[in-house]
């Protein structure tokens, strides 16, 4: 099941896997697995607040974050107040959270980057903005409100008997723990603890010791307070509390970062009204550290300016195998239903608010059986019945055009690394100018010299793509082979109508976009700066234009510029004509590629992380070293720059397994190891999504290596013995089971039970949707008079209702099945978690 976000109450997964516990005589209590992704739009920022000065301009990026880790940031839009982001992003969350936050920011070189202001979103306020563009009020950044992380608390009420008789009575505060403290600075806080009982006319107030570079404290500190007056023993016949002292008396604990030598940095805080004891002799629970109540809420929050997202939060209940099998059959067989929108997997992209939805995991799915050329064939056939003008085919975003452009980012990523990377590396890492706008030109610069530069790397672009056909994926030709056979068919007087329906997928959806964006299609480890975007733009449209330049008989090009039909006019010769038909011919030919006979390695991850240095004792930070790390389907290197030689290298059949690493093993966060047939290698990520991304893969690459260990040491081995064991023995047997991850493609990594388990999800939320359509089918099947357009069915494509609502009824007997084990779970997993318990953290007071 997916749920937008779960309430206060729910219990929330402490890790990227949960197990529902088994009963007695219970089957269906196995594995599920709680998987949370966000995907979504950072849009624009509008009205933001100028500088005081003459220049009022700002340079402005955003960032993405979980409670106070940030997960992702935007490209620098320079000189704006209104900075147009537009940037998609998507990933996996590993960990759980308490808010999503954007933050706005101003780039600044000689200092720190300054924070503008923020938009904050509860997880489980997340749902009432799913899948639509919101403007968001920025807020104010206060410290005081910077939080994350919770404390595990426990209360007791003592009396004590005097010599003399009397009785005093005793609040005693042990504060245990503290888990998932924020980063300070980039690395472990250094934090502590202070503990108050505070009243109408006291305030007294301890303070535990500083635990030392842990984001997980265990502090295990008792604290005694006195809390009534002391009154005689022999006037009680049992203790009671007055009611009039508890109703006022709160704890208060305060978190901090022991800042040494500069101001301590506030981490959260917690109140807890000493009346939970009124029933109970003792109280224990966790807590969600909780922002300071200053009172500092300013009614000018709209002067900060706006922020426009698209945010879709999601929560999957990924359930054994053997419960998708009869939605999975049902989907598999969309190719082979006739009419096409009469399948069930037609039927799903019509019934989604948003057909982005229903796509990705759709295509997912399909591609993993080997399904999807056949459907995507049927539905671009359907698609081109209502195309009346060829030169408009396959431009609109219709299901079929948007399952091959998902597609063709799934299956085509190693080839727009093999094809693409080299040259736009030349670019990002030149400084050469491209300019040719004179309205755009700098001072100083030479458009002739401009010019000459922008051809020079269209034309190094263009002679790659057009023979780099043999690295063309097979799914891919084949999609583009059908393609071209029914376009010829619809448009049999049109000769360029062929090449066309190609090249607006190949030219215009895939190689034009991967250049303007390459930091997306992770060509490029960071964003480009400014001028090379504007490169990249300039380089994307020409290319763009080439591309469908063999497919027009036009006899000029199609821009609105006059500086780029100038320099288009460059171009214009028969030899690009024959080289794009030539290529567009070869990718979309049904003859089998010749291989040349050598395996080039594919290309899987890369990216700026820090290693441990092997084989020394345990001295600080000087133990770790930034390095470029590049993962391959044959190695994984790492070196000091990227282009650089590599300064190490693991082949990937020596790995034994890549798990995590336990923070308190080097006092740092996002911490993995990969254990080959050496020392282990100890690598630390920027966030909690990086490290995510970087143990998947690698699992994924190393999954069917020999000799692949069962347990491993979840700490590390320093001074003489494993911190996780105390065993002395660096050879001795692991003392936990590894991780067994799911089974997954290598080069199109596809989870076909959670992508299965997401359609099951869209089926259930759009059963509202699901109901008239089948309805629709029912007034068609009935209605014998004129062809009309009835206003409840008339946005449905059904060409066959009795077909279509056959399949319908199908479907929500599969759905209703997939019902019962998912509300089974839901109250095992709302009962297993009590309010309170780690899993489920107490928000804010409780009375």
């Amino acid at each position: 099941m997916a749920a937008a976000a779960a309430p206060a109450a729910a219990a929330s997964s402490d890790a990227a896997t949960a197990t529902a516990e088994p009963e007695a005589g219970d089957e269906d209590s196995r594995e599920v697995r709680v998987l949370q992704s966000l995907r979504g739009k950072i849009c624009e920022a509008k009205n933001l607040l100028p500088y005081l000065g003459p220049n009022k301009m700002r340079d402005c990026f955003c960032t993405i974050n979980l409670d106070q880790e940030e997960v992702y940031r935007t490209q620098v839009v320079e000189k704006s107040l209104s900075p147009f982001f537009s940037e998609e992003f998507y990933f996996e969350i590993p960990r759980t959270f308490q808010y999503l936050s954007f933050y706005v920011y101003d780039k600044n070189v000689l200092q720190r980057d300054l924070r503008i202001g923020k938009v904050a979103i509860k997880k489980e306020d997340l749902c009432n903005h799913s899948g639509r563009e919101t403007w968001f009020s920025l807020q104010p950044i206060d410290s005081n409100s910077e939080v994350q992380g919770k404390v595990h608390l426990e209360l007791k009420l003592n009396e004590l008997i005097t010599e003399n008789g009397t009785v005093c009575q005793q609040l005693v505060v042990h504060v245990k723990a503290c888990h998932g403290l924020p980063l300070i600075n980039g690395q472990s806080c250094d934090p502590y603890a202070t503990v108050s009982l505070v009243g109408p006319s006291r305030n007294d107030q301890k303070k535990t010791k500083v635990k030392k570079k842990t984001s997980n404290p265990q502090f295990n500190e008792i604290f005694y307070f006195e809390v009534t007056r002391s009154s005689s023993y022999t006037r009680k016949s049992q203790f009671q509390v007055e009611e009039e002292d508890i109703e006022k008396l709160e704890i208060r604990i305060d978190l901090w970062n022991n800042g040494n030598l500069v101001q301590d940095v506030f981490l959260g805080e917690i109140k807890v009204p000493v009346n939970v004891l009124r029933n109970d002799a003792s109280h224990q629970a966790w807590y969600l550290l909780q922002p300071r109540d200053n009172g500092n809420k300013s009614s000018k929050t709209d002067d900060l300016g706006s922020l426009r997202l698209n945010i879709c939060y999601t929560e999957d209940y990924v359930l054994p195998s053997e419960y998708y099998g009869p939605l999975k059959t049902l989907l598999l067989k969309s190719p082979d239903v006739q009419p096409i929108s009469a399948s069930s997997a037609y039927i799903l992209g019509e019934i989604c608010r948003d057909k982005n939805d229903a796509v990705l995991p759709l295509v997912r799915l399909l591609l993993h059986h080997d399904k999807l050329v056949p459907f995507a064939t049927a539905v671009a056939e359907l698609d081109l019945k209502d195309t009346q003008d060829a030169n408009t085919i396959f431009r609109g975003n219709s299901l079929a055009t948007r399952c091959l452009d998902e597609m063709m980012k799934i299956v085509g990523r190693h080839y727009l690394k093999v094809t693409l990377k080299p040259i736009l590396d030349e670019i990002c890492e030149s400084s050469k100018s491209c300019e040719i706008d004179p309205i755009k030109l700098k001072e100083g610069d030479n458009v002739e010299n401009n010019k000459e530069n922008l051809r020079y790397y269209v034309d190094k672009l263009f002679s790659t793509i057009v023979k780099s056909s043999m690295s063309c994926p097979t799914v891919m030709c084949d999609i583009f082979y059908s393609l071209r056979q029914m376009a010829t068919q619809r448009f049999p007087n049109d000769p360029h109508v062929q090449y066309s329906a190609v090249s607006s997928f190949v030219f215009l959806r895939f190689f034009a976009v991967a250049v303007v964006s390459p930091h997306t299609f992770h060509l490029r480890p960071h964003h480009p700066d400014p001028q090379t975007v504007r490169t990249l733009t300039l380089i994307s449209k020409t290319i763009q234009t080439l591309g469908s330049w063999g497919s027009l008989s036009k006899s000029k090009s199609s821009f609105k510029e006059t500086f780029m039909c100038e320099f288009f006019k460059m171009f214009q010769e028969e030899g690009y004509i024959m080289a794009v038909k030539k290529f567009l011919d070869e990718i979309s030919s049904t003859e089998t590629k010749v291989s040349s006979g050598t395996s080039e390695p594919v290309h899987l991850k890369e990216g700026e992380m820090y290693k441990r240095a092997q084989g020394r004792t345990r001295i600080g930070k000087k133990n770790f070293k930034k390095r470029w790390f590049c993962l391959t389907s044959r190695e994984l290197t790492y070196h000091k720059q990227p282009g650089k030689d590599a300064i190490y290298t693991i082949p990937v059949k020596n790995i034994l397994a890549v798990e995590k690493l336990e923070e308190s093993s080097f006092n740092k966060k996002n911490m993995f190891q990969v254990i080959h047939t050496e020392k282990p290698l100890y690598v630390q990520a920027n966030n909690c999504v990086e490290a995510n991304e970087w143990i998947d893969v690698l699992c994924r690459v190393s999954r069917c290596n020999q000799n692949r260990l069962s347990s491993y040491h979840p700490s590390a081995y320093l001074n003489g013995n494993w911190l996780c064991c105390l065993e002395t023995s660096e050879n001795a047997l692991g003392c936990k089971p590894c991780t067994a991850g799911v089974p997954a493609d290598i080069q199109i990594d596809i989870d076909e039970d959670r992508e299965t388990e997401r359609i099951y999800s869209l089926f259930t939320l759009s059963l509202l949707k699901l109901q008239k359509m089948e309805e629709a089918c029912g007034t068609i099947a009935v209605y014998q008079g004129p062809q009309k357009e009835p206003d409840d069915y008339s946005n449905f494509v059904i060409e066959d209702s009795v077909t279509t609502f056959k399949t319908i009824q199908q479907i929500k007997s599969v759905v209703e099945k997939l019902d019962e084990p998912h509300e089974k779970y839901r109250k095992k997993r709302s009962s297993s978690a009590k309010y309170g318990s780690k899993e489920n953290p107490i928000i804010g007071k409780t009375f």
